[in-house]
């Protein structure tokens, strides 16, 4: 059984280029997202997915394996289906590369749960605290059944409340975990109506019959789509590593706890 983690990380993002390489005390954020991932035992291998040398410059810089996709993909997704062609494996995972505090216990967790099903992708949700958040739609939200099959994906706040509050509006985080066979179906499916007003990239998989289940964590994390998120998340980063990010991922990973 091989498990690869992939990040994608695209640098010419139309809200905020050069993402990737944002500085989050001293270090960009592509090495903080690589060296969550690094703490996951489960994974055999972790790899930068791009489309600018500018960011594998910076990855071969601080020796993070990475490698060059197509200026094409219109999603993480994609490219993660082309990484799939090249580099040959059981179970990917996408470890999105603007969130760089995602933890890494989740990653394992999504791994051992992909591990016990059948379904052929996996995600995971935690529960909006925030109610701005919930207004806001660059925060997605996501809607599963009874038995965990995510329903839809959407930058709307549901349910609405006609009959009941007893609900919880819920907040997907970025790790999607995939068996190989899925992946390479990716780019051949159709791009339906919902996929094309969302945005977002996994409604394909909905929209042509695929099923993804989700799981829960309770942890939360914050994606870079603003200057505004990346100065809270420069924030949280100094109060985990007092501006020493290379020793408190020694520390932690030493410890067995990053």
């Amino acid at each position: 059984m091989k498990i690869i983690g992939v990040i994608p990380s695209r640098y010419a993002s139309s809200r905020f280029p050069g993402k990737p390489l944002s500085d989050i005390c001293g270090k960009p954020m592509v090495w903080w997202v690589y060296n969550q991932a690094k703490c996951v035992k489960e994974l055999d291998e972790v790899i930068v997915a791009t489309e600018d040398e500018r960011i594998t410059d910076v990855c071969e810089k601080y020796g993070i394996p990475s490698i060059m996709t197509s200026d094409k993909h219109k999603n993480g997704t994609e490219r993660l289906a082309e990484v799939a062609a090249k580099i040959e494996a059981d179970l990917y995972v996408t470890i999105q590369g603007d969130e760089p505090l995602t933890q890494p216990s989740d990653i394992s967790k999504l791994i051992r749960f992909a591990l016990s099903t059948d379904a052929p992708c996996a995600t995971m949700k935690t529960a909006y605290r925030n109610p701005v958040d919930v207004i806001n739609s660059t925060t997605p939200k996501v809607v599963s059944d009874l038995d965990d099959n995510i329903l839809l994906f959407t930058r709307s706040p549901v349910p609405y409340p006609k009959a009941d509050l007893d609900y919880i509006i819920w907040k997907p985080i970025g790790i999607y975990i995939f068996k190989r066979d899925i992946l390479l179906k990716y780019p051949q499916l159709r791009m339906g109506p919902l996929e094309r007003a969302e945005e977002i990239e996994l409604l394909r998989f909905i929209e042509n019959g695929y099923k993804i289940k989700v799981i829960e964590t309770e942890s939360s994390t914050i994606a870079v789509d603003t200057e505004k998120d990346l100065k809270k998340v420069i924030n949280m980063a100094k109060n985990l590593c007092d501006d020493d990010p290379e020793s408190y991922f020694i520390h932690n990973f030493n410890r067995g706890v990053c």
